[in-house]
């Protein structure tokens, strides 16, 4: 849950080596996911992040994206099955195509 999420950003936050993290079937909320976010901001091994199947709204995938400008060392992200909408989902993926990465996986289970 959101709780977990928060000690694992502790840990993502000091991590140099860790490159896929799946996270599925967690329920993680959108107060979760700010945590792992703000994680992300300076995490710089992360590649893969698998969030499907959570309880992720709107209000989390917009602290992802923050994060995402900053961070360049996620490809691969799956939000499927969440509550994230169509649109804060495009803006996600919008955001990882303008640094070039592949992003056909956002939104999408794996």
């Amino acid at each position: 849950g959101d709780e977990g999420a928060a000690h694992l950003a502790d840990a993502l936050r000091v991590n140099t080596s860790l490159e896929e993290l799946n996270l599925s079937w967690n329920n993680i909320g959108d107060e979760g996911l700010a945590h792992l976010a703000d994680a992300l901001w300076v995490n710089t091994s992360l590649e893969v992040l698998d969030l499907n199947e959570n309880t992720i709204g709107d209000e989390g995938a917009a602290h992802l994206a923050d994060a995402l400008r900053v961070n360049t060392s996620l490809e691969h992200l799956y939000l499927g099955s969440n509550d994230v909408s169509s649109a804060r989902l495009q803006e996600t993926k919008d955001l990882l195509q303008t640094r070039g990465e592949r992003v056909a996986a956002v939104g999408e289970t794996k």
